[in-house]
């Protein structure tokens, strides 16, 4: 049963645990409502037979005491039972997603979509965290409940019995077979709502530019077609779930009609008492009162088929996982007939030999696509190759956990993160703990200094969302000064200067001189003045090593490298005429 649960509903075990107990407080709950039925049943009994005496009165009002004390209890278990232990239960949910999503390799957030992601974390938890309070228990427990009583009304009398229950089992398949139906709808409404925030954040994200190439109104008359759809699939899914479960719940409502004819024709066959009809149709007006709302929370329980299969989508991926602890012997990065291609089946890289050593700038360097982002990838295990092997000091990367594995490196990538906090801040998320003395340092280093001196409040200014207030290249001098701060061995910069001026490329390369000193360092560059200081240039074309050597080896050799270089001296001496 606590495995069933724990897949059906995406729980962990403790939280399959809680769902058992709260399924057992509801029933306890709807079971207790049907004591002052039984009380009522005893009293009119009484009454007709005109026995009532002043002990049978204080034995009624003690009876309704402890019938308004035991409802009150196991409605408060129930509650406790259900609503708390379902929000511990999220809270665990959404942390459990959030390590998760730590520990997975880059190749899922690109199979991903980002805003299909998001809701994943956010609606779909927030759907379960619903369910599990509102829905899924109410739904087990008014089942077991209504069984419980179903079947004691068997012994009491089966006809009158069989006369009240037909309805339940006919409702509950009216509902049950609606579910493929649910799940269609419920599939074609969150497509429709992840293409709806997709819109939204993209808007948000290019407003500068729509607005700048007239192509706003356009985009947003999109825009009001994908609310238009969101809205149209969320009606048709409200009315394919309404369809079935009103027509369940019409049908409970004959079950009261059948107890009251079956009773009239088995009181005049006189193979009933008054009694026993009058104590039908009491249980009957209580038995499908918690059943009506079950065929709701089943209806719910069938579309949470969906959010459960994108929950599981990520829980189930496998993991990047290694060896806790990394020691290699130095810090040479040797690759070892790699291959690697994406999900979509493009083969990127197809034997790629060659090592960058410890000490040295080793430059990766070629045409578009020909492989040197996927390169440095694969060195930090972003992704793992497909074939070969990629070392450092000796040991393969894939045998090392991520995490101990980035220990060692400080990147710098083309396209800058910051965050909407001070300049200090965010160059201290290269080493937390990091002292203010050593990210000033850091940031001195880098050549921030020139431009948070003209900033309001210096190094405390607060940049904006992902450093909206600064210009490119400041915003990349803060990702070079927490390279800085890290001050790993291995250092991989992807197109580190590109948003440079000339002054400002030359004062990094510098101060990367300094920083690079018996360290390994692997530069992307496509501007041939940033990788003309290199040790040893890397040529990659076509998935391959095209070429190798230093820079004045490969410019004599007259190959790509030359024709690259030779490309970009011209372009310097274009002019607008």
């Amino acid at each position: 049963m606590k495995k069933i649960l724990m897949k059906r509903f995406a729980l962990s075990e403790k939280g399959a645990k809680d769902m058992i107990v709260a399924i057992v407080a509801v029933v306890a709950a709807n079971l207790a409502l049907m004591f002052p039925v039984g009380l009522l049943y005893l009293l009119t009994g009484d009454l007709l037979a005109n026995a009532v005496s002043r002990e049978h009165a204080l034995l009624c009002w003690g009876g309704v005491a402890l019938c308004l004390l035991l409802i009150f209890l196991t409605s408060f278990w129930q509650y406790n039972a259900t609503f708390y232990a379902t929000y511990t239960e999220s809270s665990v949910r959404r942390v459990q997603l959030a390590e998760k999503l730590r520990k997975l390799p880059l190749s899922f957030f690109g199979r991903r979509d980002l805003a299909d992601l998001t809701a994943t974390v956010m609606s779909d938890s927030e759907t379960l965290e619903h369910a599990g309070s509102h829905q899924i228990p109410q739904y087990y427990g008014s089942i077991l409940s209504t069984l419980f009583v179903g079947v004691g009304l068997f012994f009491f009398q089966w006809k009158m019995a069989l006369a009240a229950v037909w309805p339940i089992p006919v409702a509950l398949v009216i509902v049950l077979t609606s579910k493929g139906i649910q799940n269609h709808f419920s599939r074609r409404q969150t497509e429709a709502r992840i293409a709806l925030q997709d819109g939204v954040q993209e808007y948000i994200e290019t407003a500068r530019d729509l607005k700048s190439n007239n192509a706003e109104n356009g985009y947003l008359d999109r825009l009001d077609e994908k609310i238009d759809l969101v809205e149209n699939r969320a009606i048709k899914s409200e009315l394919g779930v309404a369809l079935f479960v009103v027509t369940a719940q019409i049908i409970l409502k004959f079950g009261i009609a059948t107890v009251a004819i079956a009773g009239s024709l088995l009181l005049t066959r006189g193979e009933i008492t008054l009694m026993q009809f009058f104590c039908f149709l009491l249980v009957a007006s209580r038995l499908y009162e918690p059943m009506s709302a079950t065929l709701i929370n089943l209806a719910a329980i069938n579309a949470l088929d969906v959010n459960v299969e994108r929950m599981n989508r990520v829980s189930d991926f496998p993991e990047q996982r290694g060896a806790s602890l990394f020691e290699p012997k130095g810090y040479d990065i040797t690759f070892e007939n790699v291959a690697f291609s994406y999900d979509d089946g493009k083969t990127v890289l197809r034997d790629i030999s060659f090592t960058a050593n410890q000490g040295e700038v080793t430059a990766l360097v070629g045409p578009s696509g020909g492989g040197k982002t996927t390169v440095s990838r694969l060195a930090a295990r972003f992704w793992d190759a497909d074939r070969g092997r990629v070392c450092i000091g000796g040991v393969d990367v894939a045998s090392v956990d991520p995490e101990a594995l980035l220990s060692a490196f400080s990147i710098v990538f083309q396209e800058v993160t910051l965050f909407n906090n001070t300049v200090m801040e965010n160059i201290r998320v290269g080493r937390k703990g990091a002292s203010d003395e050593e990210v000033l340092a850091a940031a001195k280093s880098a050549n921030c200094d020139e431009f948070a001196a003209r900033l309001p409040e210096g190094y405390q200014t607060v940049i904006g969302e992902n450093g909206s207030n600064l210009s490119g290249g400041e915003r990349q001098r803060i990702s070079i000064a927490r390279a800085f701060l890290k001050d790993a061995p291995v250092i991989l910069l992807d197109e580190a200067t590109a948003s440079l001026d000339a002054e400002n490329e030359t004062l990094i390369q510098t101060a990367l001189s300094r920083l690079i000193r018996d360290k390994t360092v692997i530069v992307i560059a496509h501007r041939m003045r940033t990788v003309a200081g290199a040790d040893r240039i890397v040529v990659l074309a076509d998935g391959v090593v095209a070429e190798t050597g230093t820079p004045r080896e490969l410019l004599t050799k007259g190959g790509i490298f030359a024709g690259m270089s030779d490309l970009q001296t011209e372009g310097l001496n274009w002019s607008i005429r």
